[in-house]
């Protein structure tokens, strides 16, 4: 789980580092207002299963020596998940311990009730008294939920369609590939065969370390010939392709697709182009239609 950090967030670290309720002449501390919030105005919440909790800070300007309780609601007017549908609550209660400026609110997504294609987002509003309420932050938090599908390699195997953009400057003749994928030598990497030119294989690299940044990567590889590819010879012949730094190729599980950019050049020659490719895993039943198709 990832959280998007704003400008409250850094207040919220220097306050921690700097408040308190008393005063000491050797150091420096807080001796403002006391006020309540949410770290965080926006957090991303990647639901991979029905067990795991979100964590969301609630901060403090000062530490008190006793215990702050608040109660938590849902803003259901601007809030499309439901709750006790699509997440469920902890308490909605939370308490800042005495002595401490910061406390946890928890909620959990119920994995089965999200829809893959669903853009769910629920508000929170803190109860606060008037007078801990900051008028430059308020007291609102929102949390974006979002359906993480687990990685299994295997959703990336077997036949797929290939679109791309580099068809329109040298295969105009192709609308799209069907292609046949198997896993590598290892977990994390698939092979794909025959991926512009008949051959030719493309090997792929998935990296499911953090759900919010599904990303792909490849190695530069030998994409085809100039020859096949241009009609003629430049440099070695060999036309190479590799992934340009500019643009972050992701896969997603759930819908079983890649989004590849890659750059196609010769070496010591230079770049041919840019190109985006979409790859969309299909059952093998649709292969076999699309082969009966000429694909």
């Amino acid at each position: 789980m990832k959280l998007i950090q704003t400008g409250i967030a850094i207040l919220f670290a220097l306050m921690v580092a700097l408040t308190g309720c008393d005063s000491s002449a050797d150091r420096v501390v807080y001796d403002g207002p006391e006020y309540v919030m949410f770290a965080d105005t926006l957090t991303y919440f990647p639901v991979s299963n029905s067990e795991d909790y979100l964590e969301l800070n609630l901060g403090s300007t000062v530490a008190c020596p006793y215990d702050r309780t608040y109660a938590v609601e849902v803003d259901d007017a601007n809030s499309t998940a439901v709750e006790d549908y699509h997440f469920v609550i902890e308490s909605n209660s939370v308490t800042i311990k005495a002595g401490e400026r910061s406390a946890k609110f928890r909620i959990k997504g119920i994995y089965e009730h999200i829809d893959m294609l669903e853009s769910l987002s629920v508000s929170f509003n803190l109860i606060a008294d008037e007078a801990e309420q900051w008028d430059l932050y308020g007291t609102k938090t929102r949390v974006q939920i979002m359906k993480a599908c687990p990685f299994d390699l295997n959703t990336f195997t077997g036949y797929c369609k290939l679109t791309s953009t580099y068809y329109s400057d040298y295969m105009t003749s192709t609308d799209m590939r069907l292609l046949e994928t198997e896993a590598a030598d290892d977990d994390l990497s698939v092979v794909l065969h025959d991926f512009y030119y008949d051959g030719y294989d493309l090997t792929i690299s998935f990296d499911p370390t953090n759900p919010l940044e599904p990303f792909v990567s490849m190695d530069d590889q030998l994409l085809g010939s100039t020859a096949e590819a241009f009609g003629t010879v430049y440099g070695n012949g060999e036309l190479m392709i590799g992934q340009p730094s500019a643009y972050i190729s992701y896969y997603n599980v759930c819908q079983q697709f890649v989004v590849l950019y890659v750059t196609v050049y010769v070496e010591n020659v230079g770049t041919v182009g840019t190109y985006v490719n979409v790859l969309e895993w299909i059952s093998d039943q649709e292969a076999e239609q699309l082969k009966k198709e000429g694909y």
